[in-house]
């Protein structure tokens, strides 16, 4: 792998290759079952085939393929055991590295970006890559000033190749579909793409980390490393030690995926009160757990990197999600069924059985009800059946709700938050940080303007 493909024709021929493996994979296990061998066998051949092929072709391209494939990667949780012991292996390298890019080729974006001089921002600069993701690269250097630092390079023609793969993807996202029963792939895409444009602009990510990292500095759970400098192209941001989270689900002890897990919520839902911003590309690779918690070194904390996806919310998460999340809980079936309405979650021409709804919602909401609640794939699986079955009534409901454009991505956060939890197997008090964080999820808060009326009732 010598540098990024960018040709049109050459990605567009390795990915068109995608489906064309898919099938001919078919009809090499209809073959093997002809002369006798066993359907599960076979089958589990066939899918441990289908994901080396699929996530050799991802991870190579980088680009709209990669990124893609991890988000992907967070639903792994979803598809039924015997389909994902092939996949997870394969899906968590994904989430981790990718063939890197030529020396030549980075020195080359820092002497442009950073000037001819660029070696003398440094005092070290390793040229072998920490971490590659599907827009850029990251190595591990020491800044002029001492301070180890992460620079991150973004790869040339990243944004022709984002949108060019995720373009192609879209074509044959029917083929892809099985991947995760239950969840439409070419929202996903769509929504990927209206991203893109966004995560290439290092100027825009550096901003949401340094509001990250000026808002949780000092934080006792919470580690955003901050930004030390920024140009086109690269990204340069303090450098942090840690155990990465897909590791922690490989072989964590119960007490770090435990740990990990509450850490995972309390930043999903504090991010958004405390910054205006939701973190919107909550995969394993984006996390480290660090020693030194609350506890002491026996204890963690929540290492968080790569803001170059967020969702600005200036007021936090909105109301309406912790108001009907509090009253599915308190079964109020008309309320949350005219608050769906009136947010725009059923259509003016659709009209449903609020019990139905209430229904619908009830296994989904599950954690939130107990005072500790343990995810499993398991439970992720049976979520994903309930919906995916077409002769159930949840999946003919699901089919009739809509997700408003303003929820799309807070909705795609949540369920990948929810994949990872579930990959991590944590035991956590989801409902402490609700209650903690949540606009209106309990009853009675008072708003900033009632707030301010009593402080002047007081005064």
């Amino acid at each position: 792998m010598s540098d990024l493909p960018r040709k049109a024709v050459t990605r567009t021929a390795k990915l068109a290759a995608l489906p064309l493996g898919f099938a001919g994979r078919a009809t090499w296990g209809l073959g093997k079952r002809i002369v006798g061998e066993s359907a599960e066998l076979v089958g589990r051949e066939l899918q441990q085939r289908t994901a080396d092929q699929l996530f050799k072709v991802l991870g190579e391209l980088k680009g709209g393929a990669m990124k893609f494939g991890q988000a992907l990667s967070v639903f792994e949780s979803a598809l039924p055991e015997e389909v994902a012991g092939p996949y997870r292996a394969a899906l968590t390298k994904l989430q981790e590295a990718a063939p890197p890019m030529p020396t030549r080729t980075v020195h080359g974006v820092l002497a442009e970006r950073l000037g001819e001089d660029w070696q003398e921002l440094f005092r070290t600069f390793d040229d072998k890559p920490a971490a590659a993701a599907s827009i850029g690269q990251v190595h591990r250097a020491v800044w002029h000033d001492g301070r180890e630092v992460a620079v991150k390079v973004q790869y040339p023609g990243a944004g022709e190749a984002l949108l060019s793969d995720l373009n192609q993807l879209s074509r044959f996202a029917r083929l892809l579909g099985p991947l995760v029963p239950g969840m439409d792939v070419k929202p996903l895409i769509t929504e990927l793409k209206d991203r893109v444009s966004e995560e290439l602009e290092y100027g825009l990510e550096a901003q949401a980390q340094r509001a990250h990292a000026e808002e949780f500095a000092g934080d006792p759970d919470v580690v955003v490393p901050d930004v030390v400098h920024q140009c086109d192209q690269v990204l340069v941001t303090e450098w942090i030690d840690g155990t990465p989270l897909s590791e922690i689900i490989a072989d964590g002890t119960d007490e770090q995926r435990d740990r990990a897990g509450q850490l995972l919520a309390r930043f999903l839902f504090s991010g958004p009160a405390r910054t205006g911003l939701l973190h919107a590309d909550p995969h394993p690779g984006n996390f480290r757990l660090l020693p030194g918690g609350p506890g002491g070194e026996d204890d963690w904390r929540l290492g968080v990197l790569d803001f170059g996806t967020v969702d600005r919310l200036p007021g936090g998460l909105p109301a309406p999600i912790g108001e009907a999340l509090r009253m599915t809980l308190d079964g109020e079936a008309e309320a949350v069924y005219e608050m769906l309405c009136a947010e725009g979650f059923v259509k003016e021409s659709v009209a449903l059985d609020p019990d139905a709804v209430l229904d619908y919602l009830e296994p989904i909401i599950e954690p939130a009800r107990a005072e500790a609640f343990t995810f499993t794939r398991g439970w992720m699986r049976s979520q994903a059946a309930r919906i995916a079955d077409v002769r159930s009534p949840a999946h003919q409901l699901a089919r009739q709700l809509n997700l408003p454009p303003a929820y799309l991505l807070i909705h795609r956060v949540t369920l990948s938050t929810i994949g990872v939890l579930c990959q991590l197997g944590a035991t956590v008090r989801l409902r402490d940080e609700l209650e903690d964080w949540l606009p209106e999820f309990v009853a009675g808060e008072p708003g900033e303007e009632e707030e301010e009326e009593e402080e002047a009732a007081q005064a």
